[in-house]
């Protein structure tokens, strides 16, 4: 990063800012029509002349018994908001941190736990298994998602058993939605470029058809601790999607195709001086140690409804989605070869009986292939296959919302770990317009393709040893509780949450009982988390809304019979938002500052690396100025500069035992900047 580039950006905010006064001093003199390519949530009402427009809030509460929030456009458009990964940078829930820094591999983590836990969905569909996983944020474009759901502790079992922290479902824009095209253009000072662009279009009275596509190149070498490794990799990646929707009547369906391809190269791109001294006059000078990975991903899916009462909403649906993802590996010496396909089927029936009572019930399927081969580390080739048929029920009571209890079981049978049975239920009580109390509890499993999803340890000079395992359980028990209390003519909106979760058999990534070896294994002890958060949103003044949270989270495992702190845990979080609009919304200033809480590091081995790590703060900034058919956003990303020093254990010594390029627990790279621009052709 260039401190040119983050000055220049700095000077170019405040210019903004003084631009954006004087509009609002216009607006008291002036009478202009409002801008129409705001976001897609937005109000509007005509009073003569004149256009007042309204944005609703860009984070909602779910209105059932869940406890979750829904994140629209209105909230992404608050960052730049490149892909998935990147959208909850001022969400105080939800984490994402870089799993290793040789491959760019991400992770959201969900209370307090890494995001294998979470089921990931796309518009209800479980979704990015196994070896995708490593790297799915990435492959969901920002622009092309019209809201994302997160819901916290144990969620439905209409989706399935996976969910033990939580949902993150994600919503993608629709073939239904206004005829026209939107672009999105993007670029940052780190050498990165993205395009984006959606176009839908009605064919006839009843079917509409969209197109999706997505490219980015990364292309530039940084390495801002000059350790000879780039800080991220160069990531080229393409993503198409072809989706249709067509409705006759009380039948209707939605389907489409999606491929993508990926290639990242990263990892040594010189020697560093020490190793040039060091081979004067030799000609044995060790290679550069490289890393990459080529993907290609291709995946369909389908949804046929059929309303049989609209009066009492009962329905019969049929869902389904399959998907291939073949991965090509190099760890250094260690290729990695991947061949996973992926079938999920879902038919369901829904009805209200009366106003009061409503039953869900269903049958699905879904079953696994994943392929793999692994040279150079010790490890056969390796077939899993797995099918699992299951059924589900669920009921709900809703009291005029009031209260709403939901109770759910389903029951599973896998071909590798015989038939389990799912519980869950959820209770929402509303006493009055100030205050609601939500409790939930309910059990949740997993299946572990360890390799697959954690082939970023493959980086690492230490040897990597998977123990047979069992399934994953566990229990997870919540309760939280909302707040809308009136102040000073606006309304603080105020929530507290407390979640427990304890593992009955749990996948542990053991960096601490030997140096040499990273080690998955069944769980031999306790396991447990407990996470506690608030968090208040407020009004200050007319256009300036603020945010502030803060969580602590208490999360042991036990390491080779000792109950620890997981490494790699940040002990709390605090967050502070801000977002100001002028008058008429012209003009949008988003800032977010977040302070991470210290955490333990594995055991340290001769002293390569400290104990623990320290609390850092992040700030990121935006300015957005919306005009009729586009809007230009410039902004800032960790404008603090704080980056982890040693991101790689060793890293002048590739080729040893004691490399390790996994053990993150904060930034890889230090500030950068960014500009984009939103373009709509044809919408209004």
């Amino acid at each position: 990063m260039k401190h040119n580039t983050v000055i220049a950006l700095l000077f170019a905010s405040l210019s903004l800012a003084a631009a954006a006064q004087e509009e609002a001093s216009a607006l008291h003199t002036h009478t202009e029509a409002a801008p129409s390519s705001a976001p897609e949530d937005t109000l509007a009402q005509s009073l003569d002349d004149v256009t007042v427009m309204g944005r609703k809030s860009g984070m909602l509460r779910m209105p059932g018994a869940e406890n979750g929030v829904k994140i629209n456009r209105e909230e992404l458009f608050k960052a730049a908001c490149c892909n998935l990964g990147e959208s909850f940078t001022t969400n105080p829930s939800v984490d994402v941190s870089t799993s290793d820094a040789t491959t760019g591999a991400k992770q959201i983590k969900l209370l307090g736990l890494s995001g294998t836990y979470v089921q990931m969905l796309t518009e209800n569909m479980p979704n990015f298994r196994g070896a995708a996983a490593p790297y799915a944020l990435d492959y969901v474009p920002g622009p092309w998602m019209s809201g994302i759901s997160v819901s916290k502790g144990s969620a439905s079992v209409r989706n399935g058993y996976e969910s033990i922290t939580g949902q993150i479902d994600v919503e993608y824009l629709k073939p239904e939605d206004d005829d026209g095209v939107t672009v999105n253009l993007y670029g940052n000072s780190m050498a990165r470029f993205e395009a984006n662009a959606d176009a839908s279009t009605m064919l006839g009275h009843h079917l509409s058809t969209e197109v999706l596509a997505h490219y980015q190149n990364s292309w530039d070498n940084h390495d801002g601790n000059k350790d000879s490794f780039l800080d991220q990799p160069n990531i080229e990646q393409w993503n198409l999607q072809n989706r249709w929707h067509y409705q006759n009547g009380r039948y209707i369906f939605h389907g489409g195709l999606g491929l993508l391809k990926e290639n990242r190269i990263g990892g040594q791109n010189h020697h560093t001086a020490a190793h040039v001294a060091a081979a004067a006059g030799s000609t044995d000078v060790a290679p550069l140690y490289k890393i990459s990975t080529e993907t290609d991903r291709y995946e369909g899916y389908m949804k046929h409804a059929f309303i049989i009462d609209p009066e009492h909403g009962t329905n019969i649906a049929l869902i389904g989605n399959v998907s291939m993802h073949e991965l090509d590996a190099l760890y250094g010496i260690k290729t990695y070869r991947v061949n996973e396909k992926n079938a999920y089927g879902q038919l369901l029936f829904e009805t209200n009986f009366d106003e009061h009572h409503n039953l869900a019930a269903g049958l699905s399927i879904n079953h696994d292939y994943l392929g793999q081969c692994l040279a150079n580390a010790g490890f056969d080739a390796q077939r899993e296959q797995e099918t699992t048929p299951g059924a589900y029920a669920q009921y709900t009571l809703n009291l005029h919302g009031k209260l709403v209890a939901m109770a759910g079981l389903r029951a599973d049978h896998s071909s590798l770990f015989g038939t389990f049975f799912t519980p869950r239920f959820h209770l929402k009580f509303v006493p009055n317009s100030i205050v609601s109390l939500r409790l939930s509890a309910g059990k949740g499993y997993r299946t572990v393709h360890a390799l697959a999803e954690n082939a970023y340890l493959l980086a690492s000079g230490r040897q990597l040893v998977i123990d047979p395992l069992a399934q994953e359980s566990a229990w997870n028990y919540g309760i939280s509780s909302a707040f809308y209390i009136p102040l000073f003519g606006n309304t603080l909106k105020l929530n507290a949450e407390y979640y427990y979760t304890r593992f009955g058999n749990q996948a542990v990534i053991d960096y601490d009982s030997d140096p040499s070896v990273i080690r998955i294994a069944n769980l031999d002890g306790k396991s447990y988390s407990n996470t506690f958060q608030i968090d208040a949103t407020y009004p200050v003044v007319e256009g300036l809304e603020l945010t502030a949270a803060y969580r602590i989270n208490d999360v042991k495992t036990t390491f080779g019979g000792r109950l620890m702190e997981k490494p790699l845990t940040n002990r709390y979080k605090a967050l502070i938002t801000a977002t100001y609009k002028t008058p008429l919304e012209l003009w949008q200033f988003d800032a977010t500052l977040q302070l991470n809480g210290g955490g333990r590091m594995p055991t340290p081995h001769d002293g390569l690396w400290d104990s623990r790590f320290r609390a850092y703060e992040q700030l990121n900034v935006q300015v957005t100025r919306w005009f009729r058919h586009f809007s230009v956003y410039i902004g800032g990303e960790n404008l603090t500069g704080v980056r982890q020093k040693q991101t790689i254990i060793n890293a002048a010594d590739p080729w040893s035992a004691t490399f390790d390029p996994t053990m993150l627990w904060g930034p890889v790279h230090g500030a950068f900047g960014y500009v984009g621009v939103r373009v709509n052709v044809g919408r209004d």
